[in-house]
């Protein structure tokens, strides 16, 4: 009786064992199936078109390759994978538990938050976008994200490299409607790029935030040693206006601009230290303003001509005078905004 007993119970457990086996197998199977998008489709079945094309860019979900006018764009596969979700539903809300079933079936254990802002972040670096002021990912604070611009959907058999100006094809598919206030600008024509003075963001080269946000902080701090500096030696500033028959004027122009820029650098560099919310904004508003005033300081060099002569004063002026630009361009590459991911989503 017990020998039956102990071979029921021994069979029991090796059908268990072998039921449990089974299920991890085809669980296995299933997750590796959704991994390289197999469909359970044969390879003669017509696959939807899966090209997309958004401003300038244009992105295959086939090879994972994201194009900016025909010149390839590096972005990782997670986050390739996260725009191509935003891209299939443009104008809705994509959460952030949506996007971690994608990116980690089976419920696999990681910090999610962390890994899906970061692969937004990727997105934007790659896009020329920023969180403050979207073009084509937009953030809803404690929500998810949504994709703003709009989308058109490459038909099969259509070329990728057709420029963008041109009419839709019959057979592109159009988003959702979004309304204004969520729809993005659209993105400035090439032609009309290339006669501007100024650099947009697309422009710009990619760099890591720590060193835009480094260069940044170290003009604003060599503005404020410029002011502290002429402040301080105004007896001799004097003795060197004297020859000069509008030095009066132009002694008192010191005095008063140094005293107005000191606390507006003060102000740009507490917003660039602490991550004020639309700081991007408020300095590229406050830029056309200082823009005459720092022409006007990159002559401080000539301020020490009892100390240097003016060949050494000329030559550092020079590079005084790019700075304004180089101030802003450090901001469209995210000296000011990086973290205002994070702030929405707080």
């Amino acid at each position: 009786m017990e020998s039956h007993l102990l071979k029921f119970v021994s069979h029991s457990a090796s059908d268990c064992s072998n039921l449990i086996s089974e299920k991890l197998y085809i669980m296995r199977r299933l997750q590796m199936a959704r991994a390289i998008g197999y469909t359970g489709m044969s390879m003669t079945d017509p696959q939807p078109a899966r090209r997309y094309r958004f401003g300038v860019y244009e992105a295959d979900a086939a090879t994972g390759d994201l194009r900016r006018q025909g010149l390839r764009v590096k972005l990782n596969a997670q986050p390739f994978q996260v725009l191509c979700m935003m891209l299939e539903r443009p104008g809705e809300l994509l959460t952030r538990e949506e996007i971690s079933r994608e990116l980690w079936p089976g419920g696999t254990f990681v910090d999610y938050e962390h890994g899906v802002n970061s692969a937004v972040n990727r997105i934007r670096e790659a896009l020329g976008d920023t969180a403050g002021n979207p073009r084509f990912v937009e953030t809803l604070a404690r929500r998810g994200y949504r994709f703003v611009a709009p989308v058109e959907r490459i038909a099969p058999g259509e070329d990728p490299a057709r420029p963008t100006s041109q009419s839709p094809s019959p057979v592109a598919t159009k988003p959702a409607a979004v309304s204004p206030q969520q729809t993005a600008p659209p993105a400035e024509p090439e032609t009309e790029v290339r006669f501007r003075i100024l650099a947009t963001p697309q422009e710009l080269p990619k760099a890591s935030h720590r060193m835009v946000k480094t260069l940044f902080f170290l003009l604003q701090i060599m503005y404020l040693g410029f002011y502290v500096g002429a402040l301080a030696n105004l007896a001799e500033i004097e003795e060197l206006f004297s020859p000069l028959s509008w030095s009066t004027n132009a002694f008192v122009l010191l005095i008063v601009t140094a005293a107005i820029l000191i606390p507006v650098r003060l102000f740009i560099l507490s917003a660039t230290l602490f991550y004020a919310p639309h700081a991007r904004e408020k300095f590229l508003k406050l830029w056309p303003f200082l823009l005459p005033l720092d022409e006007l300081w990159a002559l401080s060099p000539f301020l020490l001509l009892h100390h240097i002569n003016f060949g050494v004063a000329l030559a550092c002026m020079t590079p005084l005078v790019y700075s304004p630009f180089a101030q802003r361009s450090l901001v469209l590459m995210g000296a000011c905004g990086v973290n205002s991911e994070m702030n929405a989503a707080n």
